[in-house]
């Protein structure tokens, strides 16, 4: 009976790969507009907010100048007889109660409440304006009272409305790059789990500072009625005190399609991203895509009535070429079969050889 000696090597191209390895942040997006359902006040007293002509779209929209929001209102002091006009609203002082940095006014989450003040002006004159908010942890609806006194009737009494948190939260998945992060976003609506906006991501990285800051590059998002939202380019930073935190604002040229014009434009998005493959407190969402070497293949070799059983351990999921050779002398390796891991180890047959001696080597690159 003829023997053939086996040889069994193992050979790892240590060559450095970057992996692109699909990760997942969480996502919050709100709108610094609220939404103001119609005030009441004592008898048939009605105020309407809205930012745009014909039926109201309740829209009370930042202006940030002398007073963080402003809106188009229409007045009704004695029932039946609107007077058009516009008001200038502060919202409450900024607080952060749970200190991520953003106001909890537009976190529902937090709870939030506390007095402001403002000021109206209509045809027919104008007056000041207090108010007084409330809204529980957890609720995306609120309560605000207007108290309006009149320049020249004096009090006009107190309209209660309700008002509305715009806030979508959820996943966003992406893959690092080099230059550029790209991934696919899918929130819901906090409080309203059946409106939806998804869509494609991509970042590009700052040259100069490319850990710290990135840019949001133009796209569009469809929402639950097959909408398409489409925004503009903006610039987001990370947060370097929180550092896990990415920031920017999301300008969409309409954010609700179903009324009669452009409104409900500004929101921001929020992005934390614990990923931290490397550990250099720079998350995996702006550093650069982890280095991965691949780990040292082992094989073993047993003989069956009718052929050769060969086990491979290594990486599950990453390919092997399996080469052979007769001689280590003269010629060269073969590649005999190459083939992606599905289970650690992974045993394959091979053919009884008639040659006297034979070598075989796994090659991972």
């Amino acid at each position: 009976m003829k023997t053939t000696a086996l040889l069994l090597t193992a050979l790892l191209i240590s060559i450095s790969t970057y992996v692109h390895a699909t990760q997942t942040a969480q996502a919050t997006l709100f709108c610094w507009s609220l939404r103001f359902q119609q005030g009441h006040g004592s008898f048939d007293e009605t105020l309407d907010f809205s930012t745009i002509s014909g039926t109201p779209n309740g829209e009370l929209a930042p202006w940030f100048s002398f007073y963080t929001h402003s809106t188009g209102i229409s007045l009704d002091p004695f029932g039946g007889f609107p007077i058009p006009g516009t008001m200038d609203l502060d919202l409450p002082p900024f607080t952060d109660a749970n200190g991520n940095g953003f106001d909890d006014s537009f976190e529902v989450s937090q709870a939030a409440g506390g007095t402001s003040s403002g000021e109206y002006t209509t045809a027919g004159g104008g007056g000041t304006v207090s108010a007084t908010w409330s809204r529980a942890a957890g609720s995306s609806a609120g309560t605000c009272w207007l108290h309006l006194v009149d320049d020249t009737y004096g009090n006009l009494g107190t309209f209660q409305h309700t008002f509305e948190v715009l806030e979508y939260t959820g996943p966003l998945t992406y893959t690092p790059g080099s230059n550029a992060v790209t991934g696919n976003i899918n929130l819901t609506q906090t409080g309203n789990p059946t409106a939806t906006l998804l869509g494609p991501v991509q970042f590009q990285k700052s040259v100069s500072n490319p850990f710290n800051e990135l840019t949001l590059q133009a796209g569009g998002w469809t929402n639950d009625s097959s909408q398409t939202l489409t925004f503009g380019q903006e610039g987001y930073s990370r947060d370097l005190t929180l550092k896990t935190n990415y920031y920017g604002y999301v300008s969409f040229a309409d954010g609700d399609l179903n009324t009669a014009a452009p409104d409900y434009t500004s929101w921001l998005l929020s992005i934390d991203d614990v990923n931290d493959a490397d550990a250099d407190t720079i998350p995996d969402f702006s550093d650069n895509p982890s280095v991965s070497v691949p780990r040292r293949p082992l094989l073993t070799l047993s003989r069956g009535t009718t052929n050769l059983l060969l086990t491979i351990s290594g990486d599950v999921g990453r390919l092997h070429h399996i080469l052979e050779r007769t001689n280590l002398s003269t010629g060269g390796w073969v590649t005999n079969r190459s083939l992606t891991l599905t289970n650690d180890p992974q045993t394959i047959s091979m053919p009884l050889t008639g040659a006297p001696m034979k070598f075989w080597r796994a090659l991972v690159p």
